[in-house]
């Protein structure tokens, strides 16, 4: 069955498994209840000769009803056959990406428009950003009349580059063509897996389900370069421990087999790198003795506590976390390996104070390293941070049920959704966190229900399945089984004073309006003279801007002289640099005993 759009397909997808409410699809979509109406009648008439319908249930929403179990199981058994024609923009540049990476010969964007049913001009306007993200990793397209284009650079920068797009484009679609036929050895993925989970469990190496699959990815592009006779012949060594240098002999004898070649030392020393750098290790402070990591947790938990009197110093559960994380880290920053963030986004919007302070340390850090801390690398620590926060400026209570936490992305993902959890709902008490290829090993579930950020099959004991940043319908669910009845609390809803509501009429660039706010502020007490150029520092060094019209700058450091907890509101309704109205406040806790920076938020 094709689908006419890929909303559908993902509609499909997600009321296969669960029943859910038009609002919340809706919010999962990010269209209108009607559009949600429309798309469900549509996928009614493409399953009415499958024997099955999406009915609604009041009070509960949409779930499958299937009325011939023959022909929907038919259904479920037919291979899809891929459409392997780009159709929109973001696909052809996935395409040019992948052709450019794994192409023995020049290629001639005539030949690739006549391909895909396209004109030369619409391929020439998307290699600009083919060569932008080609440009992240140091290659470069060169042309040459009558011959075509071709990629220039370093095999190390090709198969990162090549690695790290069909990561991307596994996370959204694992059966693309991209994946499967086009940039990788056909089955070579299936192939892999028992190898790769096989070795590192007789090595006892434990790798995130995210890490392990970017592995198996990496592994499967290495095999066909060097089918194709492109070894690497220089990179650089790791001195790792003992388990990953005997994993990886392992695994490169068995990748003999699959590549009929000969495999040179330098491909074994990347691949030990690669493993280095997305090992997870285990949460023992005393058994990591790297001196830059510790010298650099020392230095973040000082840099907090000195600015923002956020005292995490004596914390031993985020300094191991943070020695755990920045270990590895410090691997792929000195080697310039690239880990997705994919919740980078989702870290400003719902950790604002976290990220800002661990910002601030990041960068009073690099000035003394000629480290780069990359925007993905610092979202992963904000994590611990802000679950060092949560964990001692949030009051606990008692915990009564027993879950089981299920997460595919890491430790740092997982203590996120933990503490997210504990501050929703307190009275729950996790017993056990695992991958989700830990949890299909068990025989049996002792806890009373299972929190996951996958799907799992249920082992007599009830799954609920949240995103690492759950949706309200999602929290909702888990409320069922803790047997809480709670709203979510609108605290910003109270907090509006009239005196402090502007209304400006004419265009502004941002520092103009950075500037007009501050000399507010400082006319009334709140700030002094410095603030302003503070201000601007801190949004030079990254955009605080979070999406959706929602942006938070603020100074580095605790410049206010005075608690507020007034918000300041500036409305601008006229058409200018700002094309949408924005509403602008910023506020500060009253808390005595705390002193948090105060905030700016734009947001439409």
């Amino acid at each position: 069955m094709r689908f006419p759009n890929q909303r559908l397909a993902q509609l499909f997808d997600a009321l296969q498994n669960e029943t859910l409410p038009q609002d919340e699809l809706a919010r999962r979509f990010a269209v209108s209840t009607r559009t949600v109406r429309t798309d469900i009648t549509a996928l009614n008439a493409l399953l009415e000769q499958h024997g099955a319908q999406f009915i609604l249930s009041r009070g509960a929403g949409y779930q499958l009803k299937i009325r011939d179990a023959q022909r929907f199981h038919h259904l479920q058994q037919q291979t899809p056959s891929p459409l392997r024609v780009p159709r929109t923009s973001p696909d052809r540049i996935r395409y040019l990406l992948t052709r450019f990476l794994t192409a023995a010969y020049s290629l001639k964007l005539e030949d690739l428009a006549e391909e895909w049913f396209v004109s030369r001009a619409t391929l020439q306007n998307d290699m600009a950003e083919v060569r932008e993200w080609l440009g992240r990793y140091h290659l470069t397209i060169e042309s040459k009349p009558h011959y075509g284009m071709k990629l220039f650079g370093s095999e190390v920068a090709i198969r990162t580059c090549l690695t790290d797009l069909l990561w991307q484009i596994d996370q959204e679609q694992p059966d693309s063509p991209l994946v499967t036929i086009e940039a990788l050895n056909s089955g070579i993925l299936e192939r892999l897996q028992p190898m790769l989970q096989q070795g590192f469990a007789r090595h006892n190496i434990r790798l995130s389900d995210e890490g392990e699959r970017y592995l198996r990815l990496y592994c499967a592009v290495a095999v066909r370069r060097i089918s194709e006779g492109y070894p690497l012949t220089d990179a650089g060594a790791e001195d790792v421990g003992d388990e990953v240098r005997e994993a990886t002999q392992d695994l490169i004898n068995l990748m003999r087999s699959l590549v009929s070649k000969p495999i040179s030392p330098a491909e074994e020393n990347w691949l030990r790198v690669n493993i280095a750098a997305r090992r997870i290790q285990e949460i023992a402070p005393s058994a990591i003795n790297a001196d830059d990591a510790d010298a650099l947790v020392d230095y973040l938990l000082s840099y907090i506590n000195s600015h923002y009197n956020f005292n995490l110093q004596n914390d031993q559960q985020l300094r191991a976390d943070l020695l755990t994380h920045i270990k590895t880290m410090i691997t792929r920053v000195r080697y310039q390996i690239h880990i997705p963030n994919p919740l980078l986004s989702n870290i400003k919007q719902h950790y604002p104070m976290a990220y800002d302070v661990t910002l601030a340390a990041v960068s009073s850090w690099g000035k003394y390293t000629p480290y780069v801390i990359s925007e993905n690398e610092i979202g992963f620590l904000v994590l611990h941070i802000g679950v060092g926060l949560e964990r001692h400026y949030d009051v606990g209570y008692q915990r009564h049920p027993r879950v089981l936490l299920v997460c595919d992305s890491g430790n740092s993902t997982l203590r996120m959704i933990e503490a997210m959890l504990m501050r929703r709902y307190p009275q729950l008490q996790v017993t056990e966190r695992l991958s989700q290829r830990e949890y299909e090993a068990l025989n049996r579930i002792d806890e009373d229900f299972v929190i996951s950020t996958t799907r799992l099959s249920e082992k007599t004991k009830p799954v609920v399945v949240m995103s690492p940043f759950p949706t309200g319908f999602q929290l909702e669910q888990i409320g069922k089984l803790v047997l809480v009845d709670r709203t979510r609390p609108y605290m910003l809803e109270k907090f509006f004073d009239e005196q402090h509501f502007l209304i400006v009429d004419r265009p502004m660039t941002q520092s103009e309006l950075f500037r007009q706010v501050c000399g507010q502020l400082q006319d009334e007490g709140f700030v002094d003279g410095e603030f302003y150029p503070s201000v601007e520092e801190r949004e030079a060094i990254v955009s605080t801007l979070l999406g959706e019209g929602i942006a938070l700058p603020h100074s580095l450091g605790l410049l206010a002289k005075k608690q507020w907890s007034i918000p300041y509101w500036l409305r601008k309704e006229s058409a200018g640099v700002m094309k949408r109205p924005v509403s602008f406040f910023c506020w500060r806790s009253a808390k005595a005993n705390m002193k948090k920076p105060w905030l700016f938020m734009i947001c439409s």
